[in-house]
């Protein structure tokens, strides 16, 4: 008798289960059709699955046309632990069942925190809930276990850790953000859920703008902008695809992506990012980031209010942009203060990345705000070192 396939890898079987059709044959509970699939997606004999899961031939093509059924709970669970499958799929619960639901809601639960951490100004203790929950739910991955909500768990522990570091570490390490975001796009790819894949391509085109792979970040943004799948999910996406396209310096999509931006503000719910107050410091970036900085000076001093949607370091960006413009407009004395303000913020928010921006916008013109800001940035690279 020739010897048996060898048994698919972990990866080979976590994305085969990932798939929406694997997930309507689970969601039956037919071990018969189970059995079939996988045959089917790993061209796998009845032979080569019975030597798999301990049976002969014949028997496994009786549990495939249902004359036969197992009973007992010991093999439920063999069979369920060789095809990488959680055993409550096969109606088995145990106490490990219980442990898995216990840690996707402790996993859910962490992500959301970490969430409110993070715009809160707290991005720090984000990324300190976020790194053990990211590491466990990996470790489960490369063991085999391809369960549809772990998977999901994981992608969204992956962006939040992604977008948590991209707000604390400096410009020169913002590629680590952008590699933990993207690697929830393998995962979303597997999923038939257009508003999932744009919500991870649009976090992974921002890290990458903000690690100036402009070319990158606009193909991903806009990307996600093409799958959104309603009006809330493309406003979430058009803040973003207009800061990358005026940091590109394309000036017609810039106008574009900002003009729908404002038409959708009059329908879709308003959001820490998708606001008045975030548009229009978007808005002046993309117009000096484009050669317009005329018409930016213009518009510098008629902005909205801030808002209680807008996330704390929104304040801090808004800052830099607003004194850059006004430098460019001689007011020396409003960049001052705008910057020594901006500063303050970026400190106690840590925010390492927007400190360099005040540090480029003062240059030269203002010595005593630069070198404020380079002592307290080099402060804060000593206390990430140690």
């Amino acid at each position: 008798m020739a010897p048996p396939e060898p048994r698919p890898s972990a990866q080979h079987v976590v994305w085969h289960w990932a798939t929406p059709q694997a997930r309507t044959v689970l969601d039956s509970g037919d071990l018969g059709a189970i059995l079939r699939f996988h045959r089917t997606v790993h061209g796998l004999n009845q032979t080569e699955l019975g030597t798999l899961l301990g049976y002969d031939k014949t028997y496994i093509s009786a549990l495939e046309l249902r004359k036969k059924t197992l009973g007992d709970v010991g093999s439920l669970r063999r069979v369920a632990e060789q095809l990488r499958l959680p055993p409550h799929v096969l109606g088995v619960t145990d106490p490990a069942d219980t442990d898995h639901r216990a840690m996707l809601q402790f996993g859910q639960s962490t992500v959301r925190l970490a969430e409110i951490a993070r715009q809160s100004g707290h991005a720090s203790e984000a990324v300190a809930e976020l790194w053990p929950l990211v590491a466990r739910l990996e470790a489960r991955l490369e063991d085999g276990h391809s369960e549809r909500d772990v998977l999901r768990l994981l992608a969204h522990a992956q962006v939040g850790l992604g977008v948590a570091l991209g707000n604390i570490l400096p410009e020169e390490r913002l590629a680590t953000a952008a590699h933990w975001t993207g690697k929830s796009l393998g995962i979303a790819a597997h999923f038939d859920d257009p508003a999932f894949r744009s919500y991870t391509l649009r976090m992974h085109g921002n890290e990458l703008r903000k690690a100036r792979i402009t070319g990158a970040a606009v193909d991903r943004l806009r990307h996600a902008a093409a799958l959104a799948p309603n009006p809330e999910t493309r406003a979430a996406v058009l803040p973003l695809y207009a800061r990358a396209a005026g940091e590109l310096g394309d000036s017609r999509l810039f106008d574009n992506v900002i003009e729908e931006a404002d038409d959708l503000l009059q329908s879709a719910a308003h959001t820490s990012l998708f606001n008045p107050y975030a548009l229009h410091e978007i808005r002046l970036r993309g117009l000096v980031n484009t050669g317009r900085a005329a018409l930016a000076i213009r518009l510098v001093d008629h902005g909205p209010a801030s808002t209680t949607t807008v996330a704390p370091q929104w304040r801090v960006i808004e800052l830099v942009t607003v004194a850059h413009v006004r430098l460019l407009a001689e007011d020396l004395g409003g960049a001052a203060e705008s910057l020594s303000t901006a500063t303050a913020e970026a400190v106690v928010q840590r925010l390492p990345h927007q400190l360099q921006r005040i540090v480029r916008t003062a240059g030269h013109r203002l010595p005593t705000v630069r070198d404020t800001a380079v002592q307290a940035l080099d402060r804060m690279r000593q206390e990430m070192a140690a």
